[in-house]
């Protein structure tokens, strides 16, 4: 953990009490405030961030557990230690067992183990505002972990939604495709019939019906397969004369497809030609 300059509030009427705090605290380097009432006390921790509070128990105005009663409220997080006589030990037992002071000490105290509690009690601050912010950032994580699934969730749903649309759209374009009068049929680059309507399957080009998968040169006389890939990359609609297998001469335009779909396909449109 990246160490930080911590600041120490001593509160106490008597200065020679604050000075000998001073003294002690100064060779930690601590940022030491000083305050002669509580009240002096308040009006610093309003205008400062402060770590931990030392105030000495019997004060004019305020006593010392009154003070930090406020502390406690105003600014949970500080750590709470009093200063104290030994005919106070009761008021102050009590103070601690309501959570508004972390720890007491008697007058007169000893340095080594106050500046050991000190030491100790600010190390606890610490752990205490990192597991805070740890929280905190596990709670915003959540907070940003739900929202992605929500939006996730609205994704996969707009998703579902569309390809649904689009498949119904794809499905009646086939039946539109499969009831148009006109007889139609669409062929591969490699001259394979992906597509062949009612209309197309009444044509009767050859003795078997149109499979789709088949060759479309097992439909046509030669070289109607060869004269069609010549088709392919045409930019504009053509018009040639096939004649089927069953020996019937068919007006046929062809149609290549654009886009991403250039040169790897064609759709045929049939007309049986005037004899």
């Amino acid at each position: 953990m990246e160490s930080k300059e911590r600041t120490v509030l001593c509160v106490d009427d008597e200065q020679n009490i604050l000075n000998s705090l001073k003294r002690l605290l100064r060779k930690e380097s601590y940022r030491l405030l000083t305050a002669t009432s509580g009240q002096q006390g308040l009006e610093i921790l309003a205008q400062n961030k402060v770590d931990m509070v030392i105030s000495d128990q019997r004060m004019p105005g305020m006593s010392g557990t009154d003070f930090l009663k406020q502390v406690k409220t105003l600014y949970p997080d500080v750590i709470r230690i009093i200063l104290t006589g030994y005919t106070d030990v009761d008021s102050i037992t009590e103070a601690i067992n309501e959570g508004s002071i972390y720890k007491f000490f008697l007058k007169p105290w000893n340095d080594s183990n106050l500046m050991l509690e000190i030491r100790q009690a600010l190390k606890q601050h610490d752990l205490i505002e990192t597991n805070a912010h740890l929280h905190e950032t596990v709670v915003q994580q959540n907070e940003e972990l739900k929202t992605i699934n929500e939006n996730l969730e609205q994704i996969v749903s707009d998703r579902t939604q569309s390809l649904e649309v689009q498949n119904r759209a794809l499905q009646l374009s086939h039946a539109v495709l499969e009831d148009l009068p006109c007889p139609i049929m669409g062929i591969s680059s490699e001259m394979m019939i992906v597509l062949a309507n009612k209309a197309a399957q009444k044509l009767a080009l050859a003795e078997q019906p149109i499979n789709l998968g088949d060759n479309v040169g097992d439909y046509f006389m030669e070289p109607f397969q060869e004269k069609l890939s010549g088709y392919l990359d045409a930019s504009e609609l053509s018009r040639i004369t096939g004649k089927g297998k069953s020996g019937r001469s068919y007006d046929i335009d062809l149609v290549p497809l654009s886009g991403r779909f250039s040169g790897k396909g064609i759709i045929l449109t049939l007309k049986p030609a005037k004899e």
